[in-house]
């Protein structure tokens, strides 16, 4: 590992930095391992939780608007271009959406070490975290330029699309190595109990992405290439920005800014129970997606326009899983295993609340939400129904995301990995039935409804369990 041994007594944390002032606008870190019992607050209190999880979703909300701007900027170039973008896009987006296991298990391993009181090993496993998504970058980055080809091709993009699609997917693929140091360093920040910072950072990356798109494309007609070449370097950006944050936090502790052999692999350890669990759950919406493909157009289209607004709203549930990774590993850390089951407590019951909250929002606002895409009648429908399917799921679907979240935190991902792949196995059967019944997507939605259900038992009853308060140091191995 790249942190030198220096634990040191949780006593003389009293002379560290407060928690919450953001990293890059100042020369504190943040983040203090464990509850302060002089503070009087609440362990896991609402203020400690908004801390958290407010700055998390704007960093969120702002992720999806590098692919709005290109899709805006790129859309004045004409159709053929326009889908080109939407294939290589897709495809680069699945290729560092993979790899999202690099800012999990990066937040739970520097939460855990922080709460021991360790700073140096906290800011050692970020390192090593960044390291490795150095070196999967590149050789992501590499096999995406050499196969961008075939792989668009094999996707479905025609003829006329596909140059457009080869031309952007190489380009960005040059930002890939910078894509997933940024990730893992997220996850350092997480994990130093620092969102803010990480919503400085990605405001920072869009402005950037979008001065160069508009300048590249509108000014100097470099066509997708150059809106392709603004998102590589915002990436770069993104990838500095948290490199010098890391850096600085590292040499202030004694930790050598750069990883090792021994640290990679045992990075590489922790995330692949990780990666699996990213896999399989994501390959449960590859399946509906795929059954609805074949159901009919107007289910097709009525399940794109529905599960997009149903990821939007997954954005809050997002924003607590994040809250409740950084706290749970911190607490659990800190050897506190009652103030982490509080902070659950209290995680999952704000998760029904704000479940509920989006629930009745999505049901007010489905019968007129399908008006702003679509002018069919029978698509508008099934939109209609889908939506009432999503907000009922949503006092649900929340809490669920929010167990997921504290289960990463606490280093419980090779459990994870195993539940996913039962959830998987639960929902194949479902997703047949609708398929083979002809059941339409509506019903593809209860069949995701029953998908949660049995992810929310899973979770649920695990979160009851006490094997995941384990020490963080047993903790920490299987995560």
């Amino acid at each position: 590992m790249a942190a030198v041994d220096d634990a040191r007594d949780p006593d003389l944390l009293a002379a560290e930095p407060l928690a919450g002032e953001p990293l890059l606008a100042g020369a504190r870190e943040s983040g203090v391992p464990g509850p302060d019992p002089g503070t009087g607050a609440p362990q896991g209190s609402l203020r400690e939780i908004a801390r958290l999880a407010v700055p998390a979703l704007g960093a969120l909300v702002a992720q999806p608007l590098y692919v709005l701007v290109d899709a805006a900027i790129v859309g004045t170039l004409g159709v053929l271009p326009l889908a080109g973008l939407g294939a290589a896009s897709t495809l680069s987006s699945l290729v560092v959406g993979l790899c999202v296991f690099l800012a999990y298990a990066t937040t739970g391993s520097v939460a855990r070490r922080l709460g021991e009181g360790r700073w140096d090993a906290a800011v050692g496993e970020g390192v090593e975290g960044m390291g490795l998504g150095l070196l999967l970058g590149v050789v992501l980055g590499a096999a995406t330029w050499l196969w961008a080809d075939p792989v668009v091709h094999a996707f479905g993009a025609s003829d006329e699309v596909a140059p457009f699609a080869v031309t952007y997917l190489r380009v960005v693929a040059l930002g890939f190595p910078a894509a997933l140091v940024a990730l893992a360093g997220v996850g350092v920040l997480r994990g130093l109990q620092d969102t803010r910072t990480t919503l400085l950072v990605t405001l920072l990356a869009v402005g950037v992405n979008a001065v160069l798109a508009v300048t590249l494309v509108l000014g100097l007609h470099r066509g997708i290439g150059g809106s392709a070449v603004a998102t590589a370097v915002a990436e770069w950006v993104q990838a500095i920005a948290y490199t010098v944050v890391v850096v600085r936090v590292a040499r202030r502790h004694g930790v050598r800014p750069h990883p090792s052999g021994a640290g990679l692999l045992a990075a590489a350890r922790t995330g692949t129970p990780l990666l699996w669990r990213t896999v399989v759950l994501r390959a449960v919406y590859v399946v509906a997606a795929a059954v609805a493909a074949r159901t009919g157009d107007a289910d097709l289209a009525a399940y794109h326009v529905s599960f997009q607004v149903w990821i939007l709203l997954a954005l809050a549930a997002d924003a607590l899983a994040i809250a409740g990774m950084a706290l749970l590993g911190r607490y659990l850390g800190a050897g506190d295993a009652a103030g982490a089951r509080a902070v659950t407590g209290r995680l999952v019951r704000l998760g029904v609340v704000v479940g509920v909250g989006l629930g009745l929002l999505l049901l007010v606002l489905a019968p007129w939400l399908p008006d702003a895409f679509t002018a069919d009648p029978v698509v508008r429908g099934l939109i209609t129904a889908s939506l009432l399917v999503g907000a009922l799921q949503q006092p649900l679907v929340v809490p669920v995301f929010v167990l997921d979240g504290v289960l990463i935190g606490a280093g419980d991902g090779r459990w994870l990995a195993i539940a996913g792949t039962v959830m998987l196995v639960a929902f194949l059967p479902a997703a047949w039935l609708v398929l083979h019944l002809g059941l339409g997507v509506v019903a593809l939605w209860w069949a995701i409804t029953w998908f949660m259900v049995v992810r929310a038992a899973l979770l649920g009853l695990r979160a009851r369990g006490g094997a995941w308060l384990r020490p963080s140091g047993t903790a920490g191995s299987t995560a």
